[in-house]
């Protein structure tokens, strides 16, 4: 299970494949300048609502993985998600994972609930 901090206030626990391919879409449109929006569903624990974050590249992040193998990428998931991040509504996680079984989920819920924002 790694984690995604955002600007030292927001932990979200993912799947370290899921977190990987994050990683590298979140690099490349940060890397391009441009500014966006991720979401996902909570957890249950946390109200079964929604979380969205906009990040831009001046944006504190942190990328910590549960384990020190490297995540085997699949480019077209990549593709897709930089794909996706342009929609109005920015990056959406979804949990409705597609019949090939190696395409990317459309929903993602986080992993674990994210601990509460430190203000």
């Amino acid at each position: 299970m790694g984690r995604l901090v955002y600007d030292s206030r927001l932990d979200v626990d993912f799947e370290d494949r899921l977190l990987g391919h994050l990683q590298v879409v979140i690099g490349t449109k940060l890397g391009r300048g441009e500014s966006f929006y991720l979401s996902w569903k909570d957890l249950p624990a946390v109200g079964s609502g929604r979380t969205s974050i906009w990040l831009h590249p001046a944006s504190a992040l942190r990328f910590r993985y549960a384990s020190a193998d490297r995540v085997v990428l699949n480019q077209a998931w990549v593709r897709r998600w930089i794909a996706d991040s342009y929609a109005p509504g920015g990056l959406r996680l979804t949990d409705d994972p597609e019949p090939e079984g190696d395409r990317p989920p459309r929903t993602v819920t986080p992993a674990s609930s994210p601990r509460a924002p430190r203000l």
